[in-house]
């Protein structure tokens, strides 16, 4: 080091001191203080006062109230008050190492970095000025004008403004949104970009969750892969699958691969699994829809289902079923060339079959009750099917029970129409209308041919149950009450000491 300046100078055991407007210099940088112990043989300088050094040929700037600089380590000690400024980056701490050959400076006991996008602080950090990389360790808090970020390990790159996290990472936004990732996360700050791992966001409308889950704010676009899930809060229905996709701005969602969605009712739940599930959610009930297939199953009490294709439209609550569908309801069947059916108070209300309709109803004795025709509609109470009423080449062949468990004879009617009544079950009426033909088969004289409509076919071993929607997908379960930073509250109470503690002790 060389002394350039100062107004005085006097001799002392070991080292100079210069006093007034000291300037020394080393290699490129210039060294400025209001007074400095200079100890020649160590090549070392104790800097007090105004302190600032000054990289000729680089960007960076270090002030500080009081510094120790080994020229031959170049390494400054810097106390109290440290700014480094690189550009437009600026650091403020009050402890700072700073390696002028490395270009790293090491601050701890908290510092705070600013820019022209954001503003971090944590307790320690590793600002890397050559590669224009800041490490952050410990408390660290990110804040811009859109989005808090928290979380303890941070790395960010001054010049492109993205942030990469490791480990629990939380972030509020200005809206009220919460994204959180568990497993670390990247952050475009500039472009407003995220990727979260094992993460979720959370907004006044959705949750959407994912192993990895990406997203676009400009865009209000997101993509998460793996144990996918959104919920739709004010539908009270959640999908699952492994790939999603959620356009916000639009309410619209795409899920892929082994998809379910939860439909949350007071008493129960509506499963409905396919490999892909589309769902349109917005203000207006008229476009609100979901949409599942191909090979859709679903599930609900007493109630299941299949078919190619599924349309769920919400205005109405009506079920459309295509492509060779088929409803269970407790111990009947119902098929058609396409059937919708509508759910009101929760429960199945009634079902239209168009084209090709049969309905099949098993009895207490296990004899199957038939009714067929061209367009059917079936009425359903409290979840049981409590009537049909068919239109159009009307056919029907059911059993005569007494008390539940004696076969009295076969009926068989044809007719334009034939509405059937149930109860419990079983048949209990049958009104006809327009040129009925009627006949009864005493059980003596039952035919194996005569006992089935053409076209019957008894389709139990398909039926849906919980056990294929679990094989199907069982959803990750999840801590819905992680831990976030943001929990914790803002003033911070220190424990006291040991020696604080043994006072009243000893008193």
């Amino acid at each position: 080091m060389e002394i350039l300046q100062a107004e005085q100078l006097l001799g002392g055991k070991g080292f100079e001191r210069l006093l007034t407007d000291v300037i020394l210099k080393h290699k490129t940088s210039l060294i400025y203080c209001d007074s400095a112990h200079f100890y020649s043989e160590d090549n070392l300088a104790k800097l007090f006062g105004n302190v600032k050094i000054d990289d000729q040929e680089d960007s960076v700037t270090v002030t500080s109230r009081y510094a120790e600089y080994d020229g031959n380590t170049q390494l400054a000690l810097l106390r109290n008050n440290v700014v480094l400024v690189n550009e437009g980056t600026t650091l403020y701490t009050d402890f700072l190492d700073y390696n002028r050959e490395n270009g790293e400076a090491n601050y701890f006991n908290s510092g705070m970095v600013k820019d022209s996008t954001n503003v971090l602080t944590s307790e320690k950090g590793l600002y890397e000025t050559q590669i224009e990389k800041i490490t952050f360790n410990e408390d660290v808090i990110l804040e811009n004008p859109d989005y808090t970020m928290k979380s303890n390990t941070l790395y960010y790159s001054t010049t492109t403004k993205i942030t990469e996290t490791v480990g629990l990472t939380n972030i509020l936004s200005k809206d009220g949104n919460r994204l959180n990732a568990q497993k670390g996360s990247y952050y475009d700050t500039g472009n407003k970009i995220f990727r979260f791992y094992d993460g979720d966001v959370e907004s006044e409308s959705s949750i959407v969750y994912g192993e990895t889950l990406y997203y676009d704010e400009n865009a209000e676009y997101y993509e998460a892969k793996e144990n996918v899930s959104i919920f739709n809060k004010k539908q009270n229905a959640e999908v699952f699958g492994d790939e999603g996709k959620y356009w916000e701005g639009k309410q619209y969602s795409e899920v892929y691969g082994n998809a379910l969605v939860r439909k949350y009712f007071e008493i129960d739940t509506l499963f409905v699994i396919a490999d892909t599930l589309i769902t349109q959610d917005g203000t207006n009930p008229e476009d609100k829809y979901t949409l599942a297939y191909p090979n859709m199953r679903m599930i609900k009490a007493d109630l299941a289902g299949r078919a190619d294709s599924m349309a769920y439209i919400y205005a109405d609550s009506t079920v459309h079923l295509y492509t060779d569908p088929i409803l269970w309801n407790n111990k009947s069947q119902i098929t058609a060339d396409s059937i919708q059916f509508t759910i009101a108070n929760q429960e199945i209300d009634q079902a239209l079959l168009q084209d090709n309709a049969f309905a099949i109803t098993r009895d207490t004795v296990a004899n199957f009750n038939q009714i067929k025709g061209r367009k059917m509609t079936a009425y359903f109470l409290n979840g049981d099917m409590d009537k049909l009423d068919v239109e159009g080449n009307g056919e029907s062949l059911y059993f005569a029970i007494e008390n539940d468990t004696t076969l009295k004879g076969l009926n068989k009617l044809l007719c334009g129409r034939i509405i059937m009544e149930f109860k419990e079950g079983a048949v209990s009426r049958i009104s006809h209308t327009i040129k009925p033909e009627a006949s009864f088969t005493p059980p003596h004289m039952f035919e194996e041919d005569e006992q089935k409509l053409e076209g019957f076919i008894w389709r139990g071993e398909e039926r849906p149950t919980q056990t294929h929607i679990n094989d199907w997908r069982t959803p990750k379960i999840r801590d819905k009450n992680r831990y976030s930073f943001f929990d914790e509250p803002d003033v911070k109470l220190p424990y006291p000491e040991n020696d604080e503690l043994q006072i009243p002790t000893d008193n």
